[in-house]
């Protein structure tokens, strides 16, 4: 996380890296917001429970696709976390990182690479098109989380409790081009089912 003990060049870095992160997300028309940073809520010591990162705005609903030129001064003055609105440019599945390393080997083994974040917490976030819906098997785990309409996920170098939020696959690597969500979905399931590789029904579709 972002240390209060750091010297103050490497504060201002960091903040420097996250304004020009937070221009260039706005710039390409994602939904941008400034959030909160990390703090502890409860306990002591080792033991802290850690609030995740929030909107710092009460109104970010209504400031969402907010001009590049007024994302960049909400990242001026202080340091914020990176935070991106879902279900109107993107939606995000959140998932454990076992499930997350099955569900990336699937996609790369595919040729079908996914903008996917890690978060030092242990938990992935798979980046896809907007939906109305996740297939049951999904939204009945208790461990995976859809990010759509009214939520908003953290965005890398977004700083968390150890360590700072980071690109497992940057999108440059789709073009900028967010994948379907039904294809993503369709991934999560087969990982859930314990699918290391595609199946051979799989293979001819992708190559069709």
């Amino acid at each position: 996380m972002l240390d209060a003990n750091w010297p103050d060049s490497w504060r201002g870095a960091f903040r420097i890296e996250l304004r020009a992160e937070a221009i260039g997300l706005a710039w390409r028309g994602w939904p941008v917001l400034p959030g909160t940073s990390p703090a502890p809520i409860t306990g002591e010591g080792d033991d802290l429970t850690w609030r995740r990162p929030v909107p710092v705005h009460d109104d970010w609903r209504e400031r969402i696709g907010t001009h590049a030129h007024e994302v960049a001064t909400w990242f001026s003055d202080r340091t914020h976390s990176l935070l991106v609105a879902t279900g109107t440019v993107l939606d995000a599945i959140e998932v454990d990182d076992e499930l997350g390393k099955r569900a990336a080997r699937l996609l790369r083994a595919l040729g079908h690479p996914a903008p996917i974040v890690a978060m030092p917490n242990g938990r992935w976030l798979f980046l896809t098109t907007v939906a109305d819906h996740v297939p049951g098997q999904l939204a009945a785990r208790a461990t995976i989380q859809w990010h759509g309409a009214g939520s908003w996920i953290p965005l890398p170098p977004s700083p968390f409790q150890h360590g700072v939020v980071h690109w497992r696959v940057k999108p440059e690597v789709c073009g900028w081009q967010l994948p379907d969500a039904a294809e993503v979905h369709d991934v999560l399931v087969r990982a859930l089912r314990g699918e290391a590789t595609p199946s051979a029904q799989l293979v001819e579709s992708s190559a069709a």
